[in-house]
């Protein structure tokens, strides 16, 4: 979303800042429990966790996902299809590598990697889809057209 190199970097920020913001308190709590170490534990870990976030979604995720959705997409695809095809494609791009970055800050490099990597794709993606399809998605645009694209253009004030 977004009519500009500005407006996007904006939007993929902006999602990309509520994604890692809920999916570290949810892998927090899936490591340590419900506690209230939630939200220090999650602190830590979220900036180092957004920074790989947005590179992978600017550089490489993003790029690819969407070349995937608008392959699987009809040219005349009505909007809401495109925005459920394209955010299903980034989280499951996401998830897949914002996982295995989890499963390497936390697990370190042995035998037990790729099965340790697999249960917490598996567990990400159980909340990564529905919070990116119900909540941050939604959000994130509401925030988005507030923001850019109820603007009007200078010379057209009424």
């Amino acid at each position: 979303m977004g009519r500009n190199k500005k407006e996007m970097l904006v939007f993929t920020s902006v999602m990309c800042f509520f994604m890692v913001l809920f999916m570290c308190m949810y892998n927090v709590m899936l490591s340590e429990g419900f506690t209230t170490a939630i939200f220090a534990e999650a602190a830590v870990a979220f900036f180092p966790a957004l920074a790989v976030a947005l590179v992978l979604d600017i550089f490489i995720v993003g790029k690819v996902a969407k070349g995937l959705a608008f392959k699987l997409l009809a040219p005349d695809a009505h909007p809401v299809k495109k925005v459920l095809v394209i955010s299903t494609c980034m989280v499951l791009g996401m998830a897949l590598c914002m996982s295995l970055f989890g499963t390497l800050m936390h697990g370190g490099v042995d035998s037990g990697l790729l099965l340790r990597w697999l249960k917490t794709y598996g567990l990400n993606l159980l909340a990564a889809l529905p919070l990116q399809l119900l909540v941050v998605g939604p959000l994130t645009r509401f925030l988005f057209t507030r923001m850019f694209l109820s603007k009007k253009p200078a010379g057209l004030a009424s």
